[in-house]
């Protein structure tokens, strides 16, 4: 079957209709360039949504993978492995954590962590404390738990009644969650730098806040550090950029550079509720997925790789400020390291997305994040000079649009 048969229309014909493509087939990737069935060239800005931290095809990922997959793929929790252990000691080593449940997304990390905050709660303080706070324009994945802790309705739609007992407040507002947080929440969940929602950060003070307030209500915070861990931010986690540690973190997306894996971090006291036959995953942790997560740290914790994303966020963001200084497309700029977002100026209200679509006709892959605004996650090592090619080419797209 020839490359050319396995086209978009292709798509139309065989997938189920809930994602809409676009219209090009990447078949190589290298660094920060994939290429498609034609041979065109794309700088990659977008990471595969946050994922793809090291670029494409890592030699020393590739190593890791092919390595372990010669060795052992999978032999499902009825035993440990010597990947999994590895890389939940090094987690263990690099955060607050002492204790770490795999999973394959970060969806299923999500799902993970709020069984554990309501089985926590329930063993500790009884069954009336079960609320569960999140905030508006939230994502927190897709199964039916995490679309209704979910803070954005459009994804519940149709697939109710949900479970109960959870409750969302406005992101960044103190007061909003001094009324939410009693002694019947279980926990508070948000995410440091909102990503579905826009690339909205939390201010620093709503962050010391949950704390204090969930330390005051025995509820425990839990930081969906999803699209903002393993580097994303300039740290290797933002809740160390913000010096406010959480009861439970998950991370997925960048930890497996790709390769799909997801975790749930907590503490050894909490852990203890999620006793054994309470929770499981069949693929969780499996020992490719770990192998090529423990390397993608291995990476990124290497000197000078963080520091080189906030030089990288500059360079990105000044090249931004430039294009918008020539065609006033945007209204501003925010985010943090490599997760940036450009809400688009009134005039092109809604239309994020044709930016993105633009961009990808110029050679460029960005993202958006919701109707507004434009998102760029690139590899955290992208070389400057793909910045530098992608944003000549990104400012074409942004011509484009404007000149309608």
């Amino acid at each position: 079957m020839s490359d050319h048969i396995l086209n978009r229309a292709l798509f139309d014909e065989v997938m189920v209709p809930n994602y809409a493509p676009g219209k090009v087939i990447p078949v190589r990737g290298q660094g920060s360039r994939v290429w498609d069935q034609d041979n065109n060239e794309y700088i990659d800005l977008a990471g595969g949504i946050a994922v793809t931290a090291l670029g494409h095809a890592h030699p020393e990922l590739v190593d890791a993978l092919t390595e372990q997959a010669k060795k052992l793929w999978h032999v499902s929790n009825v035993l440990a492995t010597e990947p999994a252990l590895s890389l939940a000691r090094k987690l263990v080593d690099l955060t607050f954590a002492e204790k770490v449940f795999f999973a394959n997304s970060g969806g299923e990390a999500n799902e993970a962590a709020f069984k554990l905050a309501r089985r926590y709660a329930w063993e500790h303080f009884g069954p009336e404390k079960h609320e569960i706070v999140s905030c508006l324009s939230s994502f927190h994945g897709r199964t039916l738990f995490t679309v209704s802790v979910g803070g954005q309705p459009k994804y519940r739609e149709g697939f109710e009644p949900v479970p109960a007992g959870i409750s969302h407040v406005p992101f960044n507002d103190i007061e909003a969650l001094e009324a939410a947080i009693t002694d019947k929440t279980c926990a508070f969940v948000v995410e440091p730098i909102q990503g579905e929602g826009g690339i909205t950060p939390a201010s620093q003070a709503y962050l010391e806040k949950a704390r204090e307030l969930c330390d005051k209500h025995n509820a425990l915070l839990i930081f969906d550090e999803v699209q903002t861990g393993v580097g994303r931010t300039g740290h290797l986690y933002a809740y160390m950029k913000y010096g406010v540690t959480p009861d439970i973190l998950t991370t997925a997306k960048a930890l497996g550079g790709g390769f799909p894996i997801g975790a749930m971090l907590t503490t050894t006291h909490i852990a203890a509720s999620l006793k054994v036959g309470t929770h499981g995953s069949t693929y969780g942790g499996n020992p490719m997925g770990c192998a090529v997560a423990e390397k993608v740290l291995d990476i990124i914790t290497r000197d000078g790789v963080l520091e080189g994303v906030e030089t990288r966020h500059e360079r990105l963001v000044s090249h931004l400020k430039q294009i918008n200084a020539r065609h006033a497309a945007f209204r501003l700029v925010r985010g943090a390291g490599l997760l940036i977002g450009a809400v688009v100026d009134e005039k092109y209200e809604g239309r994020a997305k044709d930016f993105m679509t633009a961009a990808l006709d110029e050679g460029v892959l960005a993202l958006v994040a919701g109707p507004n605004v434009v998102r760029f996650a690139p590899s955290l090592i992208i070389p400057e000079a793909d910045i530098d090619e992608a944003m000549t080419r990104f400012e074409r797209a942004v011509a484009r649009v404007v000149k309608g």
